[in-house]
C-alpha cells in the first residue's frame, strides 16, 4: 500500500454542450444516431464478467417507432439470479480489500470516458431508446452520470477522514467496511444517469452488486455496463440481470445474503419489497438497508405577487421536459384567481409552439411516452377528465400511438382540489390547475400540503418574501426538495441533493455523502498503548488511618 494519504479534488460539475446547428458535437450524435438506429444488437446478461444468455429474449424498442427493434436481450431467471449472487459473493471481498483510492480511480476513469468518447455514444442510445430530446439526454446521461462518478468519488474520501478523537493513552479509529452480502439495484427507465448510479454507489463502498435494468431501458443500461468494464471494475463486482421485475426480484429478495436495495421506481413496487424484507428479516444475514426514491406528485404554488412570465415558463418546462416522465415533473399547480386569466393566455401561446416527434429531429420539444402501457394510463386520465364535471381540459388532450406513444402536452383545470388528477401520480404530459382567492394563499398552502401522500418536490413562486418565508414553514414536510421561482426538476448532483420523504422514498439524498453512508457498515477500533496490569482500582484500595470521617474534627 502506498504511504501516502489520497484526497480527491472537489470536482465541476460536467459542462452542457449545446449540440447547436453547425456544432461538432451534433455531427458526431447525428452520425452515432444514425449508426445505433440501423444496428439490432443481440444482448446478454453479464455475470462475473462474462456473457450469459438463455434464449428467453426481450425486445427493445423505439418508443417513438415503436415496430423498429433496436436490441433484443436474455432475461435472467431465478438461475441466472443465483449465479450472479454467487458471482457478487466471490467478488466482494478482494474488491472490499482494494485500497479506496483504486477504488474511486476506476470511478473517476468512467466520468472521464463520458465526458470524452462514451459521452455521444451514451446520449445515442438514451435517445433512442428512452424517447429523450438531445438536451434531456446530454443533461442526464453525460453529465448527470459522469458528476454522480465524480462527486461520490470525492465523497468517498470525506467520509473516510471523519474518524473519532484519539487520547494519549488510546487510538481510536472507524474503519468503513462494505455491507455483509450483496445490493441489489433496481433502476428506473427514465434517467440513464440513475441506472448508472444505483450499483455503482453501493459498489464504491465496497461493496459487490446484482443489478436489474428496466425492461425498457436495457439498451441504455447495456451500454453502461460496457462502460463499467472498460473503466476497469472487476469482474463481479457489478452483474448485470435484466429481466421480468418479479422474477428477479423475487429470487434476489430470497437470498439470505442480501444485504441492501437500492432502488427507483414505482411506490407500489417499493412498498412490495419493503413488506418482503420485513417477514423475512430473521432469515437475512443482516438486516437489509433499503434505500427507494418512488413516486411523486410534485407541486407548483403560486403567490399573487409571482413573476407570470417565470411562472409560465417553469410550468411548460417543468411539466412537459421529457414528457412529464420525470418523478419531479410538476404534475399540480395552485394559481392565484388574479394572474388565472393571463396565464391561460401565455400557456396557450407557448403549447401551441411546443413540437411532438421523434427526438433526432432537433426541432422537437417533446417525444415518446415509454410504452403503451403508459400511453393508456395517461390518456384513461385525460379521457376521464373531459367527461367530468369536476374537470375541463384547457389544452391539449389528444394522443395517437400508432407509430409511436404520442400524447399532446395537456392542461387540465380541476373544479375541487382533490379532483384526482390533482392527487394521483400520473407520470405524463398532464399538468392540472387549480384556482384559489387571492386571500386564500395561506389556506391553499395547507390543501397542498394534505392533498397527496407524496412529498419529493414542489415550488413556490412569488416576490413577497413574507409570501416565501410562510410557505418554506408550512410546506417543510411537503417535499424533499423545494424551489424558490425555479420548476421542481433538474436537481444538479452536488447543488441539490435530491429525494423525498413521505411515499416518495427514504430520502437519502441521491448526489450527496448521505446516500453513501447507507452503503457502509463502520467498525469501531480502539488500541490501548499500555493497557493496565491489575484489575483493581484506586478507590478499593485500604482507607489512610486519620479520623473518622463521620466524627467530631
Amino acid at each position: 500500500m502506498a504511504n501516502a494519504r489520497f484526497g480527491v479534488t472537489k470536482p465541476a460539475n460536467e459542462p452542457v454542450l449545446a449540440y447547436a446547428p453547425g456544432s461538432p458535437e451534433r455531427t458526431l450524435l447525428a452520425c452515432e444516431l444514425a449508426r445505433q438506429s440501423g444496428e439490432t444488437l443481440e444482448i446478454p446478461l453479464i455475470i462475473g464478467g462474462r456473457p450469459v444468455t438463455t434464449g428467453d429474449l426481450g425486445e427493445v424498442v423505439m418508443p417513438h417507432d415503436h415496430g423498429h427493434v433496436l436490441a433484443r436481450y436474455h432475461k435472467a431467471g431465478p438461475r441466472e439470479v443465483q449465479l450472479a449472487i454467487a458471482a457478487a459473493q466471490a467478488a466482494r471481498q478482494a474488491w472490499e480489500e482494494l485500497p479506496w483510492s483504486d477504488r474511486a480511480a476506476i470511478f473517476l476513469k468512467a466520468a472521464q470516458l463520458i465526458s470524452t468518447r462514451w459521452r455521444i455514444r451514451l446520449n445515442a442510445a438514451t435517445m433512442l431508446n428512452q424517447s429523450k430530446n438531445v438536451v434531456q439526454a446530454e443533461i442526464d446521461s453525460a453529465c448527470e452520470l459522469a458528476d454522480f462518478l465524480r462527486f461520490n468519488a470525492y465523497f468517498l474520501g470525506r467520509i473516510y477522514a471523519e474518524q473519532p478523537a484519539a487520547t494519549p493513552e488510546a487510538l481510536n479509529r472507524l474503519e468503513y467496511r462494505g455491507l455483509e452480502g450483496f445490493v441489489f439495484a433496481a433502476t428506473p427507465f427514465n434517467f440513464t444517469a440513475i441506472a448508472g448510479n444505483l450499483p455503482t454507489a453501493p459498489a464504491l463502498m465496497g461493496n459487490a452488486v446484482v443489478w436489474k435494468p428496466a425492461s425498457s431501458a436495457v439498451l441504455s443500461g447495456w451500454h453502461l455496463m460496457q462502460l463499467f468494464q472498460e473503466a476497469g471494475f472487476p469482474d463481479g463486482v457489478i452483474n448485470f440481470v435484466p429481466g421480468d421485475g418479479p422474477r428477479v426480484g423475487a429470487a434476489a429478495l430470497a437470498d439470505e445474503a442480501l444485504a441492501g436495495i437500492h432502488f427507483t421506481g414505482s411506490t407500489a413496487v417499493f412498498q412490495g419489497m419493503w413488506r418482503t424484507v420485513g417477514v423475512r428479516s430473521a432469515h437475512y444475514r443482516s438486516y437489509p438497508r433499503l434505500v427507494g426514491e418512488t413516486g411523486g406528485k410534485d407541486f407548483v404554488v403560486a403567490h399573487p405577487s409571482a413573476d407570470p412570465a417565470a411562472l409560465c415558463t417553469a410550468l411548460v418546462r417543468g411539466a412537459f421536459e421529457y414528457q412529464g416522465q420525470k418523478c419531479s415533473a410538476a404534475s399540480r399547480a395552485y394559481i392565484p384567481a388574479s394572474l388565472w386569466d393571463g396565464l391561460q393566455d401565455r400557456l396557450a401561446a407557448a403549447l401551441d409552439e411546443i413540437r411532438l416527434g421523434d427526438p433526432r429531429d432537433f426541432g422537437c420539444f417533446m417525444n415518446a411516452l415509454i410504452d403503451e402501457a403508459a400511453f393508456e394510463r395517461v390518456m384513461g386520465y385525460i379521457h376521464r377528465a373531459g367527461a367530468s364535471n369536476d374537470a375541463e381540459i384547457l389544452f391539449g388532450g389528444g394522443g395517437d400511438k400508432t407509430r409511436g406513444y404520442f400524447i399532446a402536452p395537456t392542461v387540465v383545470r380541476a373544479g375541487v382540489p382533490e379532483y384526482e388528477t390533482m392527487t394521483q401520480e400520473i407520470f405524463g404530459p398532464l399538468l392540472s390547475l387549480y384556482r384559489y382567492p387571492d386571500d386564500g394563499f395561506a389556506e391553499i398552502l395547507a390543501v397542498c400540503d394534505r392533498t397527496s401522500p407524496y412529498a419529493l418536490t414542489g415550488a413556490l413562486f412569488a416576490r413577497d418574501r413574507a409570501a416565501i418565508a410562510l410557505a418554506e414553514r408550512r410546506l417543510r414536510h411537503a417535499a424533499g426538495n423545494f424551489y424558490i421561482n425555479d420548476k421542481p426538476t433538474g436537481a444538479v448532483v452536488g447543488q441539490q441533493p435530491f429525494g423525498g420523504g413521505r411515499a416518495s422514498g427514504t430520502n437519502d439524498k441521491a448526489g450527496w455523502h448521505l446516500n453513501l453512508l447507507r452503503w457502509t457498515s463502520v467498525r469501531t477500533i480502539k488500541e490501548t498503548f499500555c493497557p493496565p496490569t491489575d484489575f483493581r482500582y484506586p478507590f478499593m484500595g485500604p482507607e489512610k488511618i486519620g479520623p473518622d470521617p463521620g466524627g467530631p474534627p
